[in-house]
């Protein structure tokens, strides 16, 4: 066996240890990926929810719209104090199981404020 044939099944050999770590920091960013949009649609959900409350919309259609939006199985809740309404949202992205299957979900929250706008009569 030449020196060039042991190099290259050292090689191979180095490729098949690293491949699955590789695989696992793929799967990791690519979960980091989907924790990272969840929070961007859990902030557009509480920031329609108030939005439409603010503007005069029934709070069970707001919150509907809002939970559309959310990311699924999120709950959106409104607080009206008169001249300020505030749209909760609170949602879960569960682990991408597989070698990460032990972590624990991440919860993404978002909140956001409207002023209520008055009725012209």
């Amino acid at each position: 066996m030449s020196h060039t044939d042991r190099e290259r099944g050292a090689a191979t050999a180095e490729l098949a240890m690293v491949l699955p770590l590789l695989v696992a920091v793929t799967l990791g960013l690519v979960w980091l990926l989907a924790v990272g949009a969840a929070q961007v649609r859990a902030v557009d959900a509480a920031r329609e929810t108030a939005r439409a409350v603010a503007r005069g919309d029934a709070v069970p259609e707001a919150v509907a719209r809002g939970e559309r939006v959310a990311p699924a199985g999120s709950a959106v809740t409104v607080r009206d104090d008169g001249g300020q309404v505030t749209a909760v949202v609170v949602g879960r992205v569960a682990g991408p199981g597989g070698l990460f299957g032990r972590l624990p979900g991440v919860t993404v929250s978002a909140q956001a404020v409207a002023a209520a706008e008055e009725s012209s009569p």
